[in-house]
This record gives structure tokens, C-alpha cells and sequence, in this order.
């Protein structure tokens, strides 16, 4: 593992010159790993963290703390192999007091192969002190980011008891006499480049006037309910991207573009999304938006994606809209002229991607019933019926495919009963 990590300077200052040779003390404690939906069962392990920081300071000092693994809770899995720099973790630390510091590093590491023990650098942030005594550093909660060429996939971390042992900082009284401010400055960077796994609520990005075409969602982690077809549902990061386009927006939703090895050969066509954007704020209703089939034959073991959907919002009233993320569908046709199989999968969580300010069009949405609400029988997949048996052939095949969104994956289970009587 290397140690040649760049500091993450954090309010642009340097450590304080006053500050004491740095010390490492380490804490060994048991965790729980959770990985990404369709990365394997939770996993409980322990691990040993070392963290270092200045034996002595004062107040008003500025000095860097540092996280290391020494030993990480579990290995990399049997899935993948992990490529060269792409791993970046990210800790937090709870200092004397009640209040955390982030701690993030550098996206480097060799390749670690299946089975592998997971390679981590060391994280690194900056902590203000604003009040004298000893304060404590005791390693806490942390996440990991593995980013591949298809997306990034966040596993998470978190003590199951008490966590002893970490450094310590005396802290002397300052020129200044010291501050009754017993907090500290909350430290960190943001995550360049990976996917933040954890909230499924995130802020909006407002659009507006001032000539603005273009306004750019935020990502927010969405959880799906597709029932008994995808066990345990399914999560991926969506975002919700608008271009203004005369009195209306042209809409882009995006998930997590992501792939696994395919278990057979899927023909172009075969797997077609659409979602519903639920409005709120001053409008209601929902905007149906939908994305093109996979143009090209997926092979097998190849990656498999889904594709970007776009559709048109007409706004019905005027005033600050949201717009979330709601029901997700996919379409599955194994061959030309077979009944597709529609495969619903219900938001059970979500949050907001995008607000807009918006002018009330004619004929524009602002009702329960808005923009197409998603097709499909009461009975979902059961309306296709035994009446057809090319129907019951793509559910066949279909039930092996394994589709990725990001850290989402849709594992059909029946695949493997029905491949043995086929």
C-alpha cells in the first residue's frame, strides 16, 4: 500500500508550525461492510485503523490527522477484479466532544485481485483546534469507493460496539487566552468522481432565469421495489437533467451506467427503460420519460447497461417545481414480435434531483394524470400469460440477465430452474 498521498488542504492553510511531531496510536474494533445492492451479503469483519496527529498543540493551531488501515475488515470479493487506482476511501472520526472530522484519500492503489485483501490509503484531513485540553481521535464509521470503467460502487462500514483506542492531542490555551467554542473545524473534501451511496434525499439545483437553458440535477440514491421478480428491490444514484426548450424542458434522467458479466447472450432490443418524474411544489403529476433498447447484441459475460431516458415537461403551473425520480420500468423482448415482458419496479425511496422555475403553458401538466403514466396490466407480469409462449421464453432467458445500475443489480432467480427443464 502506498503511503505518497497528497494532503487535502482544507481552508487552504498549512499545519501550524507550533504543533509536536506527530504520534499514531491504533484501534482495532469489529465492523459491518454493507456493500452495493448486488454485491454480495453484508459482511462482518475487524479491522485496525492507526491514527496520527500532533501529541501537542495549542489553540488556534491547525494540525493534520491521518487515518491508515492496517488491516482491513474483509477481502475484495469473488466477483471482479480490482483495478490500479481506482479504490478511495473515506472515514470518519469522532473527536472529544461530540463532532466528526471526514477524512478522505487518495484514489491509489495496485491491483488487487478476487479474494484479494482490500488496499486502502491512508486518509487525510485538517482539523482546527478552538479549545484547549486533551482532545480525543477515535476512528468511526467509513466508506469505500471502487471505481471501475462502467461506474462506481460504494461499500460502507460501520462499528457494531464501542471503539477504543485512537490519538490524543493536548491542547494548550492559545495566545488569544483560548475560545468557549468546543467544536472543530469539520474537515474533508468532496469525493471527486464517485458515486456518494449513502443519502437518498439530496439537495436540489434550482433553475431559473437570467437566460439559463441548461440546468444540471443533483444525483440522488433511489431504492425500488420490483416485488417478488428482483428480491430484496434494487438502488441506483439517478439524476434528473433539464434543457429549457421555449415554454418547456427537454428532460435527460441518467442512472449509474454499470455492467456485469452477462450469463448469456442478449439480442439488440432486448431490454428497454422508462421511468416516471414525479412533480411537486407548485405542479403535480408525472412526466414519463423513456430510453432507446440497447442498439447492439449484448454477448455473454459482456457489460450490461441501460440507457439514458429523455422526455418533454410542459409546465402547468408557475412557480418553484421538483422533480423526482418515481417508478421505474423495464421492457424485456427476447425476439422480434414476442410479447414484452414489463417488469415494474416501484420508488420506495427517492428524493429531489432538480428544481425549476417555471411558467404556467397552456395545455401544460399541473394534474394527478400528467405525460403517460407507465403502461402495463393490473396483473404486471402474470398479464403475459401461458397464451404466450414466446412470453414465457423471454421470462425464461430474461430471468438469468443480470443488469447493473450503478451499484443496482436485478438478479432474476428462476433463470436456473428453468434453464434445467427447458
Amino acid at each position: 500500500m502506498s503511503a505518497a498521498v497528497v494532503a487535502l488542504l482544507l481552508g487552504g492553510a498549512g499545519i501550524a508550525i507550533s504543533a509536536s511531531p506527530a504520534v499514531a496510536a491504533e484501534a482495532t474494533f469489529k465492523v459491518k461492510c454493507v456493500p452495493p445492492a448486488g454485491g454480495g451479503d453484508p459482511v462482518e469483519g475487524e479491522t485496525t485503523a492507526k491514527i496520527t496527529a500532533p501529541a501537542t498543540a495549542k489553540v488556534g493551531d491547525e494540525v493534520e490527522v491521518v487515518w491508515e488501515t492496517v488491516k482491513p475488515a474483509s477481502n475484495n470479493t469473488d466477483l471482479m477484479d480490482i483495478p490500479q487506482d481506482s479504490v478511495q476511501p473515506t472515514g470518519w472520526i469522532a473527536v472529544g466532544g461530540g463532532t466528526e472530522l471526514k477524512v478522505v484519500g487518495e484514489k491509489k492503489n495496485p491491483p488487487i485481485p478476487k479474494k484479494a485483501p482490500m488496499v486502502m490509503s491512508p486518509m487525510k484531513a485538517k482539523l482546527k483546534l478552538t479549545k484547549a485540553g486533551k482532545i480525543t481521535l477515535t476512528p468511526g464509521k467509513y466508506e469505500v469507493a471502487v471505481t471501475f470503467s462502467f461506474g462506481t460502487f460504494v461499500t460502507k462500514c460501520a462499528p457494531t460496539g464501542e471503539v477504543k483506542g485512537g490519538a490524543t492531542i493536548d491542547v494548550a490555551a492559545g495566545s488569544s487566552g483560548g475560545t468557549t467554542n468546543g467544536g472543530t473545524t469539520n474537515g474533508g473534501t468532496t469525493n471527486g468522481g464517485t458515486t456518494n451511496g449513502g443519502t437518498t434525499n439530496g439537495g436540489t439545483t434550482s433553475g431559473g432565469g437570467g437566460g439559463q437553458t441548461d440546468f444540471p440535477g443533483k444525483a440522488v440514491e433511489v431504492a425500488f421495489d420490483c416485488g417478488p421478480v428482483v428480491p430484496g428491490g434494487i438502488k441506483t444514484p439517478v439524476t434528473i437533467n433539464a434543457k429549457k426548450n421555449g415554454g418547456g424542458y427537454d428532460l435527460t434522467v441518467k442512472t449509474a451506467k454499470g455492467a456485469m458479466a452477462a450469463p448469456m447472450a442478449l439480442p439488440a432490443g432486448a431490454l428497454k427503460p422508462s421511468m416516471n418524474v414525479k412533480l411537486g411544489g407548485a405542479d403535480s403529476g408525472t412526466v414519463k420519460v423513456a430510453g432507446p433498447a440497447n442498439a447492439e447484441p449484448i454477448p455473454d459475460k459482456a457489460p450490461v447497461s441501460l440507457n439514458d431516458m429523455t422526455g418533454t415537461y410542459k409546465p402547468g403551473k408557475t412557480g418553484k417545481v421538483t422533480l423526482s425520480p418515481d417508478q421505474l420500468t423495464i421492457d424485456v423482448t427476447m425476439a422480434p414480435g414476442s410479447t414484452p415482458i414489463n417488469v415494474p419496479c416501484k420508488a420506495t425511496s427517492s428524493g429531489v434531483s432538480l428544481e425549476l422555475d417555471t411558467t404556467a403553458q397552456a395545455g401544460g401538466s399541473g394534474s394527478p394524470s400528467t405525460t403517460g403514466a407507465t403502461s402495463g396490466g393490473p396483473g404486471g407480469l402474470a398479464d403475459t400469460g401461458a397464451e404466450d409462449e414466446g412470453g414465457i421464453k423471454a421470462l425464461a432467458l430474461v430471468a438469468g440477465t443480470v443488469i447493473l445500475l450503478g451499484g443496482a443489480v436485478f438478479t432474476l432467480t428462476p433463470w436456473r430452474r428453468l434453464r434445467g427443464t427447458r
